[in-house]
């Protein structure tokens, strides 16, 4: 994992797990150190396999492997599901989105635990990687120390 240290006159970090795709123009995952906490900003994830390339599969399927890429992103950055306050989904098939909407859910129950974040689903023509079906994207807030320094 590569990481941009936060700290005085830096308040970002940069996260880059090794086990996602290397990134090109984006990190996966930037860590904002601020009072009382640490905000994540996660970047776009989608269903691509260690060579960059997507993983065929269905709506489920993609949403599967970029929800785990999600999460991997939020671990390395020092979060948990559970910490989640915001998820975008991208999706190129919004009817196909909702078809599968209990599958979806099973999906998140099984990989994130049952905190749901504010979740907003967008439909768009395309995705950057053209084969991909769903792009999932994220806020997270870490808790910092309490007031009195614990």
């Amino acid at each position: 994992m590569t990481a941009a240290p936060s700290g005085p006159g830096r308040p970002l970090r940069r996260v880059n797990p090794a086990g996602l795709a290397p990134p090109s123009g984006f990190s996966h995952a930037v860590a904002a150190t601020v009072s009382g906490g640490t905000l994540v900003f996660l970047a776009g994830q989608t269903a691509l396999d260690a060579t960059g390339r997507i993983v065929p599969g269905d709506m489920a399927a993609q949403f599967e492997r970029a929800l785990g890429h999600l999460l991997t992103a939020l671990r390395a950055a020092g979060g948990e599901p559970c910490h989640l306050a915001r998820l975008t989904v991208h999706t190129t098939d919004v009817a196909a989105y909702r078809a599968a909407a209990r599958e979806l859910g099973a999906v998140w129950r099984r990989l994130a635990g049952r905190d749901y974040p504010a979740v907003a689903v967008i439909g768009t023509t395309r995705l950057w990687d053209e084969e991909a079906l769903v792009e999932l994207d994220g806020v997270a807030v870490l808790p910092g120390p309490e007031p009195d320094g614990r």
